[in-house]
């Protein structure tokens, strides 16, 4: 792991604990940034890189759950607690909220590594996932109406003659439709377009307009 493609990201109000989390995650090859609050992860201009944060529960200006909760109606780092006064509920509450782990002090540097590592591999793939319904996304912004209609009806299933039925057009219109649908999505097979309309959401079902 190149310490280019990732960052973690450490907030602790303990000096003494962030000097030692810099030093054990720098030995381990690890991009490495502490805070010593709240407020001042908040204000990091993050780059964009498979990132890890690192918080711990009791900070000076906000609980780490509750912090937890506050960024999480935006994409943000895959979590990792660490806590010198953990319990039962705080930790499944940290867990049900998506965190990767929930660590007391004091533990294992390896149980923390181990934790980082599995924490960037979710955030990597979150990342790509991302990327890839950005990129479905904008191929699907640039159909039409029509074509918009039609995808839905061809990645059900349907032949090309009942789907056009569907749509009371005929089974060359809708097959020119397919074609333009196929090249604007980039799609090499029905296949690969049902699997792009399932990542989109769009419904497999049929359309509203066939269903009246």
């Amino acid at each position: 792991m190149s310490a280019k493609d990732h960052i973690v990201l450490v907030v602790d109000d303990d000096a003494r604990m962030r000097e030692a989390l810099h030093e054990l995650l720098t030995a381990a090859e690890l991009n490495v940034v502490t805070f010593g609050s709240a407020a001042e992860y908040l204000a990091f201009a993050k780059p964009e890189l498979p990132a890890c944060l690192v918080l711990d529960v009791q900070l000076p200006d906000i609980n780490g759950l509750d912090l937890q909760r506050q960024i999480a109606v935006e994409h943000h780092p895959h979590i990792v607690f660490i806590t010198g006064h953990g319990d039962v509920p705080s930790s499944v509450r940290a867990l049900k909220a998506g965190a990767v782990d929930f660590l007391t002090k004091p533990f294992s540097g390896s149980a923390l590594l181990g934790a980082i590592r599995a924490a960037l591999a979710q955030d990597r793939e979150a990342r790509l996932k991302r990327l890839k319904l950005a990129t479905l996304q904008q191929r699907f912004s640039a159909l039409t109406p029509r074509e918009r209609e039609v995808l839905p009806l061809v990645v059900s299933g349907l032949l090309n003659k009942q789907a056009a039925a569907e749509l009371g057009i005929s089974a060359v219109t809708l097959q020119i439709h397919r074609g333009k649908i196929m090249h604007k999505m980039k799609a090499g097979s029905l296949a690969e377009l049902v699997r792009m309309a399932e990542t989109l959401g769009t419904s497999l079902t049929r359309s509203r307009r066939a269903r009246a």
